[in-house]
């Protein structure tokens, strides 16, 4: 990657995650209030962000959008498993129980001044390095 890409890249997340933490969406507290159905705040925001996604992957398998590298759509249809999804879903639940963040705003968090959680940015590094190692051998 060039130092230009490099900079567009960190620079489209450092605003991300100013509009993750203005919006007050990777706070301890506002996770906590959806997870005890005390305040809407949080499923608005997933809601649109799955309806945005939805939105934009009907778009792409329409108008045949593919990465800018020329390599194959990413954007295909999986064959049905409801198990790896269970267990997916169930690891990245308890990550974020443990951690009370949602992997997207760690860094975020971070530059909001929660310094410990770097031990849980270690934490997904290792795991994504662990799941390079074994990626072949798992079921997908």
């Amino acid at each position: 990657m060039s130092a230009r890409g490099f900079l567009w890249y960190l620079s489209i997340g450092t605003v991300f995650g100013y509009v993750l933490t203005d919006a007050h969406v990777v706070f301890l507290s506002s996770i906590e209030q959806m997870f005890r159905f005390q305040a809407f705040h949080m499923y608005g925001v997933i809601g649109s962000a799955v309806v945005t996604g939805a939105l934009f992957v009907a778009a792409a398998r329409r108008f045949g959008w593919f990465p800018v590298d020329g390599a194959d759509s990413p954007i295909h249809r999986y064959p049905a498993g409801w198990k790896k999804y269970l267990f997916g879903g169930t690891v990245f639940g308890l990550g974020w129980a443990m951690t009370g963040a949602c992997p997207a705003p760690l860094f975020a968090l971070v530059g909001a001044g929660y310094t410990p959680l770097l031990i849980a940015i270690a934490g997904a590094l290792l795991g994504t390095f662990t799941y390079g190692c074994v990626r072949s051998r798992l079921p997908h």
